[in-house]
């Protein structure tokens, strides 16, 4: 007979722990003054840019509209409109590898002017893609840059530096150090209302503390989150996670009995209120990325209870003459095995995501890994040990109200 681990021995301590650890983050919380709220749910300006020099400086002067497009492998022009036959003109990166090449081809297209600002044999390859200025091209010139070979780090204390009499800006350091790649974001009550994007990118190019380390600003996403839209999606937010908890309730009270409803509801909020003191201490970015991972994780955890639940009600069936809390410690020594196995291969896509992404996504994989390790905690210690505790308490009541009947039968 397989040997049954007794979980039901540290149900009371690990409550304990869990109401620690939901504590410290609750005042977390408080002291904080809440979540490091990203642009989704906080009025205001974002913009990601990357420190690189021009390499191109291309303007129109032809027929109709013509208009730049990048990707990854090829740069495309594109002329349309009135009067004129529209055409794209590809240049691939693999055929023009250079810039001195490709400013040639591109000089071969009407109406195209370009003047070369990088040296003639810097590699396609190293284009930045870029969402500031106008996409369609014309007397004023569209500015490409690009990333130089082993270029120096900048410290993001410069960046601060050079941003700080915008007001109160935050910076964020994205990808890796040579990739001079940050996250600037400025409240709404900064901007005023009439600050543009463009004033960032101004201090960062006059910056006396950039000065020496620069010679060009690109502006690689740029986004603005009006107020009312920041207030509506957080409240929809908070609706939808006060949804969740209602519809599992709704779900576990009629496939199981009562107290395997509330136990299973104890446990996500378990988890969700985990994950809450994790991102509160951690000061990781709160945005609808950060409402995914959640809500990945309850959906996890909730999958694990139901498993577990069935089995107690399958192992009170083959064994009625168990007590109860030997059916859960059976139970979910039975199901530990499918648990262990489940849990690490599910971690071993979240810990790839973690080691080969950056930005948000890094921070959606840690957040899973975090939130995953609490679901199984908090099906075995908390969804179960609440259903021991409901049953501890009902044989107690049952207890006491037969002798109190048996009392007055002998009075």
């Amino acid at each position: 007979m397989k040997k049954i681990i007794r979980f039901s021995k540290a149900f009371l301590a690990c409550a304990i722990v869990s109401l620690v650890l939901i504590g410290a983050g609750l005042t977390g919380y408080v002291l904080k003054g809440g979540f490091n709220l990203g642009v989704d749910f906080q009025a205001g300006l974002i913009q990601e840019v990357q420190f690189a020099p021009p390499a191109l400086r291309l303007t129109y002067s032809g027929a109709g509209n013509a208009s730049i497009s990048f990707d990854r492998n090829t740069l495309y022009i594109v002329i349309s409109g009135s009067g004129v036959e529209g055409k794209t003109y590809p240049f691939p990166y693999a055929e023009y590898t250079t810039v001195g090449s490709i400013a040639a081809a591109l000089s071969g297209v009407n109406g195209i002017s370009v003047a070369t600002t990088a040296p003639s044999d810097v590699q396609t390859s190293l284009f930045v893609q870029s969402a500031a200025g106008n996409p369609q091209l014309g007397a004023e010139p569209f500015v490409a840059h690009y990333l130089p070979l082993n270029a120096a780090p900048i410290s993001i204390e410069r960046v601060r530096e050079s941003l700080a009499r915008l007001g109160e800006v935050s910076v964020q350091v994205l990808g890796q150090p040579e990739e001079r790649r940050f996250m600037i974001r400025m409240q709404d009550s900064e901007l005023e209302g009439a600050v543009p994007a463009e004033s960032i990118i101004t201090a960062l190019e006059t910056s006396p503390e950039l000065n020496a380390g620069i010679d060009g600003v690109a502006v690689t996403s740029s986004n603005y989150v009006g107020s009312r839209f920041s207030q509506a999606l957080s409240h929809q937010a908070g609706i939808l996670m006060a949804l969740t908890l209602l519809l599992i309730l709704i779900y576990a009270s009629i496939r199981f009995k009562p107290q395997h409803a509330i136990g299973a509801v104890l446990a996500i909020a378990h988890d969700a209120l985990i994950m809450v003191a994790f991102i509160t201490w951690t000061r990781m970015e709160f945005n609808t990325t950060t409402i995914a991972a959640i809500l990945t994780v309850l959906g996890y955890s909730i999958n694990d209870t139901i498993v577990i639940f069935d089995r107690i009600r399958e192992t009170q069936r083959l064994y009625p003459e168990d007590a109860f809390v030997d059916a859960l410690d059976r139970s979910i020594t039975e199901t530990l095995g499918r648990t262990i196995i489940t849990t690490v291969t599910t971690m071993l896509a979240v810990v790839s995501l973690y080691i080969f992404t950056t930005g948000s996504m890094k921070d959606f994989a840690f957040a899973l890994l975090i939130g995953m390790t609490s679901g199984v905690y908090s099906t075995i210690f908390i969804a179960c040990g609440f259903v021991n505790f409901w049953d501890i308490s009902a044989k107690k009541n049952e207890k006491k109200r037969k002798g109190a009947v048996g009392a007055a039968a002998t009075t």
